[in-house]
């Protein structure tokens, strides 16, 4: 029955999930909008369906774990003490702002003051999910913005740890000493599990997936890469008593800092959609509308903390710190919504009898609110950031057009780069090539060993399947005036499709071993294909009417006659 049950909340979750984020897609709006609606459906206080919640919630936490093993892979730990200056004061300042705001408000409304500091801290912590879903979507995650806010996120992470552990004991008023004690022991957990994972992690993970890629099979390597995942994760929630989301985020580091990145992320981690996609849903099904009602006043206070000063607080900090106002903007509105650390603090406290029963509910009509509108007020920033470069513009005596003006244009020359996929005889003659006539080329090979070598004699390679946007992306196909396939590989199809959606005016060649596929990979947008049977088909032919004497003339002609009929045929 429990396993009709798990059936059924994934079935009509994701179901539901698919209907509502198409249309709040069509309507214009993030399809976030349309999963927390999908929750609010399934959910117990509405008719019909009801979905079961803790199931939901259990494999929200699954999405959540991935999703941040995906984020540590790319981002390094030299890029997070980079931001350390601003990240650690900046996230310190706007908790403390956040939680002092939302004390002060529910205590004028009636709360007592212990309970509305544990209300004020749940305003405090950004959703994990949300901000790097935003910052994806908006493609500023790999940026010096995005590398803050994350950082910025860390820190939060880790100060919702500290106080989750210090709650039960601050509420059961022990004695200061044992207050510090207990802090104390927190910290020394926070700071063996980063040291396990800098030191352990760095020499056993990598060499624990060299074995399995040296196997050769692709099941294995993204069944290790998911335990190691999932397996730290859990690990560190319970051993060292932090969230399994900042595990999971160490995690990534760890694998990020090897060679199998990539292959990582685009192999082993695209479940991590699907399952993220139940966290909003997850979020939706806890609301009880009516519940609402009862304290509208705080709902209300509580939302303009979150929505306007958060992000307001943010802002102001990176503009003291004289970073640029799109970087400001950018943190500010990222962490302007709450999720998922709320939830468990709110729950937490309200088990503690600290908060009114009603305080949950408050807790995830805001998160639902704000996350429905972050979104949207970050589409707000390239207009804005543009509206103040030409204000700008114009008190310096430069008058700036339009948009277009204010865009940083790419300084690569597409003409001069090119991919190549695999690095077989074929390919290797295909790279001495373009080298020799300078135009340099990207290697894309699956066998780790070839990267290396590549690499060792300063050429450019990247380990990773070419059927990824994320690997094409990584190689520069944005970038790049050609690639050409160099395998027969059956996935060129997909290869080329990808390609051509990320640079619609990449020249593509291909090699395919046999003629019938060469409508397909026409039709896929090749400019040009070579395969096996038709070259040996025309070198054959050319061979044997040069030894019955033919002249040039005649060998041309039924070159071009046998090429007709084998190739025109093929694509027709």
């Amino acid at each position: 029955m429990h396993d009709a049950g798990l059936i059924l909340t994934l079935a009509g979750g994701l179901g539901a999930a698919l209907v509502c984020g198409y249309a709040t897609h069509r309507l214009g709006l993030s399809p976030i909008v349309g999963y927390l609606g999908a929750g609010l459906l399934v959910g117990p206080y509405t008719p019909g369906f009801v979905a079961d919640t803790e199931l939901a919630t259990q494999l929200a936490e699954i999405g959540v774990i991935l999703l941040m093993f995906g984020v540590g892979l790319q981002f390094h730990l030299d890029e997070l003490m980079a931001v350390r200056r601003i990240a650690i004061p900046g996230a310190i300042v706007q908790s403390a702002a956040a939680t002092v705001l939302g004390a002060v408000a529910v205590h004028a409304l009636g709360w007592g003051w212990t309970g509305a500091i544990v209300f004020g801290l749940c305003l405090s912590v950004a959703s994990t999910v949300v901000l790097i879903r935003v910052l994806t979507d908006a493609r500023a995650l790999h940026t010096p913005a995005g590398h803050i806010a994350v950082g910025w996120l860390v820190v939060e992470d880790l100060f919702t740890v500290v106080v989750l552990v210090l709650m039960p004991v601050m509420v059961t008023g022990l004695e200061p000493a044992r207050l510090v004690i207990d802090l104390g022991i927190t910290l020394l957990k926070v700071g063996a599990l980063v040291a396990f994972a800098a030191l352990v992690g760095r020499r056993l993970i990598p060499t624990m997936l060299d074995r399995v890629a040296a196997t050769g099979s692709r099941e294995l390597f993204t069944l290790t890469v998911l335990v190691v995942a999932l397996g730290i994760a859990v690990g560190s929630a319970t051993l060292f008593g932090v969230s399994m989301a900042l595990g999971a985020f160490l995690a990534g580091m760890v694998v990020g800092r090897s060679e199998y990145s990539l292959r990582a992320a685009t192999e082993a981690l695209p479940m991590r959609d699907a399952f993220a996609v139940l966290f909003f849903v997850s979020v939706g099904m806890l609301l009880n509308p009516a519940a609402l009602l009862r304290s509208p006043g705080v709902t209300l206070a509580a939302f303009a903390i979150v929505v306007i000063a958060k992000p307001l607080v943010a802002a102001l900090m990176l503009a003291f710190a004289r970073y640029p106002t799109k970087a400001g903007l950018t943190v500010g509105l990222s962490l302007g919504q709450i999720g998922e650390f709320s939830f468990i603090l709110i729950t937490l406290a309200r088990d503690l009898k600290v908060v009114p029963p009603e305080a949950l509910d408050i807790v995830v009509a805001v998160a639902i609110a704000s996350i429905t509108i972050n979104p949207l007020t970050f589409k707000a920033i390239p207009p804005f950031d543009a509206w103040l470069a030409r204000r700008r513009g114009r008190r310096a005596g430069i008058e700036i057009s339009d948009e277009s003006d204010v865009r940083t244009s790419s300084s690569l020359d597409p003409e001069g780069r090119a991919l190549v996929v695999g690095y077989g005889p074929t390919g290797r003659t295909v790279s001495r090539l373009l080298r020799e006539n300078a135009i340099l080329p990207t290697i894309i090979d699956l066998n780790i060993d070839t990267v290396h070598q590549i690499r060792d004699a300063g050429g450019s390679s990247i380990y990773g399947d070419a059927r990824y946007a994320e690997t094409l992306i990584t190689a520069g196909i944005r970038h790049a005036g050609t690639m050409i396939l160099s395998g027969s590989d059956s996935g060129a199809v997909e290869i080329i499709r990808v390609a051509r959606e990320l640079n619609p005016k990449v020249h593509t060649f291909v090699r395919s071993g046999y003629l019938r596929d060469v409508a397909a990979l026409t039709r896929a947008g090749a400019q040009r294909v070579f395969t096996g049977e038709g070259e040996v088909a025309l070198a054959l032919t050319e061979a044997v009417l040069r030894d019955l004497g033919a002249t040039p003339e005649q060998v041309e002609r039924e070159r071009e006659r046998a090429r007709h009929e084998l190739f025109g045929t093929a694509s027709a």
